[in-house]
Order: structure tokens, then sequence, then C-alpha cells
């Protein structure tokens, strides 16, 4: 009685395919999440009853309580703040500027601000509060 062997081949999973769409995937959640990062400054922002979650694609400007000035992180001096968000107007489909002020910053300090958001073209201009810090 003769007994016949099969030959043991060899089975390789190629896995490929799958890095590739792994690697897609991350790509996909990556460009897709919303990364929202406020400025690192230590503020104390104001509180209101009325206030609502704040739109991730709005531009921020920053008011320190030392009243500097910081657009998208960048400071500015008072009369570069037209320019800047005129220019980030131009370049985003979004027309919001929120405001981010210390509660301990002077009122004068805050309407300049957002008077110079207004005249450069902004639609929605508001200011943040602790319930709207999103």
């Amino acid at each position: 009685m003769k007994l016949h062997r099969r030959k043991k081949g060899r089975s390789d999973l190629d896995i490929s395919p799958l890095i590739d769409v792994v690697f897609i995937l991350l790509i996909f959640f990556m460009v897709s999440t919303t990364f929202i990062k406020d400025t690192q400054l230590d503020l104390e922002r104001p509180s209101a009853a009325s206030g609502k979650k704040a739109s991730s694609a709005a531009l921020r400007v920053v008011l320190d309580q030392r009243g500097q000035i910081f657009v998208d992180d960048t400071p500015v001096k008072p009369w570069m703040v037209q320019t800047r968000v005129r220019q980030h107007l131009r370049e985003s489909s979004e027309g919001a500027v929120l405001v981010v002020a210390d509660r301990r910053v002077v009122a004068e300090k805050l309407i300049e601000v957002v008077d110079q958001c207004r005249l450069a073209g902004a639609a929605d201009v508001g200011v943040v509060t602790d319930a709207e810090a999103g």
C-alpha cells in the first residue's frame, strides 16, 4: 500500500493591502477631525447665563489681562487687528470672529477690538464667555 503524501505548500498571507487600508483610514480620521486648541494664555473668562457653545471654525481674537492682543495665537498690535482679521476673512469661508477676553480687560479695549473686527468685514462678532469656551 502506497501512501500519498501531500506536499505542504507555504500559505503566505499578504497583509500589504490591509496596511494600505489602515493607513488611508488613519489619514481620513486625521484630516476630518477638528482640533481646537485655545491659546496657552491664562484667562478668566466672564460668565453669562445666555452663553452657548462657540463655533470651532470661527477666528479667535484673544485679549489677555495685560491688554495684549493675539489673532490666531500670533501677538499683534491694536492697529494690526483690522488687517489680520480682513486677511483671514478673505482666506476663510467662515465670517464669524470670536473675541476671547479676560474678565479684567478694560471695557474700552474690548470695544476697540470688537469694532476693529467689524470694520474688517466680519459678519458676526461675539465675545466668548465661560459657557462658550468649547
